[in-house]
Order: structure tokens, then sequence, then C-alpha cells
């Protein structure tokens, strides 16, 4: 494992098995690209199995988070998807070990199923469901947060390396994980609220846990010409009171005038 310090943090290089996988994933055209959501989900789903078995007889793990639950948030300022878990978690070791370094047994089975003609949506069978994400992103975040650990963000370009740094700038996350997928130019099409529900149908049908997907509603009121009258009615009305105000601190102006000039006529009289 290639190792070394930056100053906000540390990167790592993805062990040979890995980058195998990455580049496979990177280069090769694929159409059936919607499985990354499949594959997160279904990590996700697994994270809230495990924290809900460990709570059995450690009730007090649910304390930080009472809710679980999966959120599918886009965001199209930023061409940015996020899936959002309250499961588990990772420590800092957990997203080194298994995010990287650490090569499961099915990452070089798939590689040779792959080059034998195996299909890739296959990938979460051979568990490493997660690097599917680099099929629509550029960038990929992961900020976690684990019960007793502190909070810390996995990033990677897919460039051979990817780096972990304790997280002192993304909001406090209870406990669980998000994924933020940075959004390939070509592939906006997963921000899109019909493109997203049809997925998580398809795909998430036996997961059992809720999953919210949020979406951005713009509000559009209609005029009415009734309506567009009364505004007119009303700025007429305040046009008018101006009018009145001016012509009234206009008089008050004049009778002032008339007041200093007949005082002057008196003293000079006298």
């Amino acid at each position: 494992m290639g190792l070394f310090k930056m100053s906000d943090g540390e990167t790592f290089a993805f062990s040979a098995d890995i980058q195998q996988l990455m580049g496979l994933i990177i280069n090769t055209f694929y159409s059936n690209k919607e499985i990354f959501l499949r594959e997160i989900i279904s990590n996700a789903s697994d994270a809230l199995d495990k924290i809900r078995y460990k709570s059995i007889t450690h009730p007090e793990e649910l304390e930080s988070e009472p809710k679980l639950f999966i959120k599918i948030i886009p965001d199209k300022s930023n061409n940015t998807l996020t899936i959002w878990d309250s499961g588990i978690g990772m420590s800092k070791t957990d997203l080194v070990n298994n995010l990287g370094t650490i090569a499961r047994s099915g990452t070089k089975q798939f590689v040779e199923a792959i080059a034998a003609g195996a299909d890739i949506s296959m990938i979460g069978q051979f568990g490493v469901g997660f690097y599917s994400a680099f099929l629509v992103a550029d960038k990929v975040q992961v900020i976690s947060k684990r019960n007793e650990d502190d909070q810390y963000v996995w990033e990677s370009t897919a460039g051979g390396t990817f780096s972990v740094v304790k997280d002192e700038t993304n909001e406090r996350i209870p406990r669980g994980t998000k994924v933020v997928l940075y959004l390939k130019e070509d592939q906006l099409e997963f921000l899109e609220e019909r493109k997203l529900k049809d997925i998580i149908k398809k795909h998430s049908e036996f997961i059992g846990f809720p999953i919210e997907l949020l979406v951005e509603k713009t509000e559009e009121k209609e005029v009415t010409e009734s309506e567009d009258e009364t505004k007119k009615e009303e700025k007429k009305d305040e046009e008018k009171k101006d009018e009145e105000k001016k012509d009234e601190e206009k008089k008050n102006d004049e009778d002032a005038k008339i007041e200093d000039c007949l005082l002057y006529t008196s003293d000079a009289a006298d």
C-alpha cells in the first residue's frame, strides 16, 4: 500500500486489482449506467441492517440517530447526486481498508469475468458495486461518521489514488454515510426527478428501509385578470395619495411664506 502525507490528510494508492477494476469501469463503454444507483442503495441498506442488528444488544447505538433511512438528493446547481443513509457509518480505518487498499477476493474475479464476456451489471455480486459510481461521476466523496469515531471524508477522482481527511467543513452527520457523486457533463440526466423515481422503483423493490427522494419545487402563481386590475387600481391609489401629499406639503410651504411675509410687513410698519 502506497501512502504519503498531505497537509490536509493522507493520500493512498488503490491496490493493483482495484486500479485495474477502476480502469475497466472508466474506459469501457457501457450503456446501462443506472446500475450505480442500485449498488449504492444496496450498500446503504447493508449499513442500515448492520446498525439495526447491533442495536439489538446495544440499543444505545441508535441514540445518535434513531431514524433509519436512505435519502436521494439531486442538486442541479452543483451537478451532484447524494445518497445518504443513517446506517452504521465508517471509521477512518474502514474508509481506507474498504474503499481502496484492501482488495476483496471478488475484485480480481470480477475483472476476469468481464474479460470473459460477463456483463458489468453483475458487479454487485462480486462485492465491489461501490466502484460503479465512476460510471457516471468523475469525482466521488464519501462523508462518513461512525458512533465511536470522528467524521471523515474519502475522496477520489479515480486517478489511482484517494485521500482520507478528517472532516472540518461539511455538515455534521449524527451517524451514517453520504456518498456524493460529482456527475460527468454527459450524465446529468441522473439529476432528473422522473429518471430517479424510475430507477429507484425498478432496482429497490426489496429494500427494507424507506427511500426518500428530495426534489426541488418551484411555485408559479398565475395572475388572473381581476388580480391584475386590482393591482393597477392599488397603484393608482398610491400615486393619488403621493400627489395629495405633495400638494399638502406645497400648501404648507406657501402658508409659511405668507405668514413670514405678514410678520415682516408688521415689523416694518412698526
